[in-house]
């Protein structure tokens, strides 16, 4: 029991809050028992009478299947947050803490979810062991001076039994301290029939033989449940479960809350008194018979065409841990970067832990970005309004970023020209196209042949630095991608004429070298070229054109007969290229030698 040194003293805990919240036909109930031989006492050496290990009896039925259990466990000092549950292990997955500001002292909770561990074992003994404090009473003699030494576990185990209603339970924890006054206000609640309403409560430190003004009310009423709890000693170390009422300085006690709660009720305020002694309430649990759907949305896939504002939905309604089914015609809201696009609705009645897949088209309106926010919203009629009460509400929705899919812009390309090789033949070097065609850098580019080619990614053009097109113009593809899209551009290849090289050396011993006057870039370049061979006096020997063979030195004009070889020496030449873009002719001397 505590002393009168913690009268009116406060303390820095964890507020109780929601924690989990189970819907169907759940109820709940606790087994754990206390570390302490007996109730707090000034006698000394106090820490000998705390335990390191105690049991407890789990004794569900048949129809009582194990859904969830959290263990915890608590006292004083600064926490002791590894213990073994039978053979087993357990580290704390969650703790609390509060300080006495009066006096400075910490006391602790700790949280595991033994969920696997219960169903596993099933009924039978649990024992709590490694919980020992003895060294932080032996370090901090105000625990016992202050009357607050305790220690103790329980379990919390939220079942499902087919024969009961359609319930919502709904746990809160965290740590909070009484004396004096503590309001908790419990949220989330959605009551739709009070009947066979509980509360439930893991608590520590109470004392049976403190009575000063320690009440428990519920919205404005004493809750009671005497012998075992009186209206003015709430926590006094009893459980109601197994009528225990030497559960020393803890209590798990259970109330009937059906008078006290209404219809209707969305929350309940918990009023906890205590004149004396000091409490720490860690865990709240409530169980109300609640028949309403919670309706859930989720987009499972988003079915884009590349420059189309147009896209398909595939999403899901669901309508899981709720007590009733969701009805048909339940409207359905998308909305785009927050402005409304589509409604739609639901097609069928929704089971209870059932869904329904449906499918919309939506056209996204010019206003809106390429990159936008969708969000699909159930039981909204496009007002932000919902026609349907369900269990939460705040769980009705489902965003995601979207990028419209739009083909690569691409820069137009000017043509490649390169000099004709012969009837239009050219030799071209488009490498930097590969990078000069593109406006992202991150779009990959490949050429093409023909439109066909490039449409469908057959046989690019590998060497883009030395590629020969006999036939010009010749118009080359190229196609850009994105990670969704393709565009198809092009550019052509030109080849232009142009100046001839005249090699002005002939030596005719038909040795393969210089046999005939040759001038590259010439033949089938200019296709209606003249040439004509003169001597040094000025007299026309030779005339040819694209016909005709290269000069090798024969005559077929002049002082000589016709075809017969000229004499070593220097001879002029005039070649006409009959091109527009070569008005004048070209001249010069070469030298013939045998």
């Amino acid at each position: 029991m505590s002393t009168i040194l913690c009268f009116f003293c406060s303390s820095f805990g964890q507020n109780v809050s929601l924690y989990n919240q189970f819907n169907g036909r759940f109820d709940f109930t606790f087994i754990g028992n206390t570390m302490n031989l007996g109730e707090n006492n000034l006698t000394p050496g106090c820490e000998t009478l705390l335990l390191t290990s105690s049991s407890a009896n789990l004794s569900l039925t048949s129809n009582q299947v194990v859904e969830s259990a959290y263990l915890y466990w608590a006292g004083s000092g600064l926490g002791d947050f590894n213990v073994n549950l039978n053979t087993t292990t357990i580290t704390a997955q969650r703790t609390f803490t509060n300080i006495s500001v009066s006096s400075g002292l910490n006391y602790f909770s700790a949280f595991a979810d033994i969920t696997n561990q219960v169903i596993t074992t099933g009924n039978g003994i649990y024992t709590l062991s490694n919980l020992d404090l003895s060294q932080t009473l032996i370090n901090e003699p105000g625990y016992c001076n202050n009357r607050t030494n305790f220690s103790g576990w329980a379990i919390l185990i939220v079942y499902r039994d087919n024969n009961l209603p359609l319930n919502q339970v709904t746990i809160y924890d965290g740590l909070q301290s009484i004396p004096n006054a503590l309001n908790i206000t419990l949220n989330s609640l959605n009551v739709i029939d009070n009947n066979n309403a509980q509360i439930g409560f893991i608590a520590w430190e109470g004392d049976n033989m403190l009575a000063v003004n320690e009440t428990l009310k519920i919205n404005g009423t004493t809750l009671s449940n005497p012998p075992l709890n009186p209206a003015n000693n709430a926590f006094n170390g009893t459980n109601s479960f197994t009528g225990s009422s030497t559960l020393y300085n803890m209590d798990l006690d259970v109330y009937n809350i059906q008078n006290n709660i209404s219809i209707g009720d969305t929350s309940a305020q918990i009023q906890l008194t205590s004149g004396q002694d000091v409490v720490l309430i860690n865990t709240i649990v409530t169980k109300l018979n609640s028949q309403l759907p919670d309706a859930s949305v989720a987009l499972n896939n988003v079915i884009e065409n590349c420059d189309s504002r147009e896209i398909t939905l595939d999403y899901n309604v669901s309508n899981l841990n709720c007590t009733n089914p969701l009805s048909a015609g339940t409207p359905i809201a998308i909305y785009a970067n927050g402005q409304l696009v589509a409604l739609t609705q639901t097609i069928n009645s929704i089971a209870i832990n059932g869904s329904e897949n449906g499918q919309i088209t939506v056209t996204i309106p010019a206003t809106i970005p390429n990159d936008f926010e969708i969000k699909i919203v159930v039981d909204d009629d496009g007002t932000g309004h919902g026609i349907v009460v369900e269990i939460i509400e705040t769980n009705n929705f489902f965003l995601q970023m979207i990028s419209l899919w739009v083909k690569p812009s691409f820069t137009t390309l000017e043509p490649k020209i390169s000099c004709n090789e012969g009837l239009t033949k050219g030799t071209f070097d488009f490498s930097d196209y590969h990078d000069l065609v593109k406006t992202n850098p991150l779009d990959t580019v490949s050429f093409y042949d023909t439109i066909t080619d490039a449409q469908a990614e057959n046989n690019p053009i590998i060497n883009t630095t030395n590629y020969t097109t006999f036939t010009t113009p010749k118009e080359i593809f190229i196609r850009l991608e994105n990670s969704h899209c393709s565009s198809i551009t092009s550019f052509f290849l030109i080849t232009k004429n142009c100046p001839p090289i005249i090699y002005n050396y002939v030596s005719a011993n038909n040795d393969g070298l210089n046999d005939a006057f040759f001038i590259e870039g010439l033949r089938d370049i200019f296709v209606d070229f003249q040439l004509q061979i003169f001597n040094r006096w000025g007299r026309h020997i030779w005339t040819g054109n694209n016909q005709t063979q290269d000069w090798n030195g024969e005559v077929t004009n002049g002082f000589l007969l016709d075809y017969s070889i000229s004499p070593k020496g220097t001879y002029y030449y005039i070649l006409n290229l009959n091109d527009n873009n070569f008005p004048k002719p070209i001249t010069g001397w070469l030298y013939f030698t045998k």
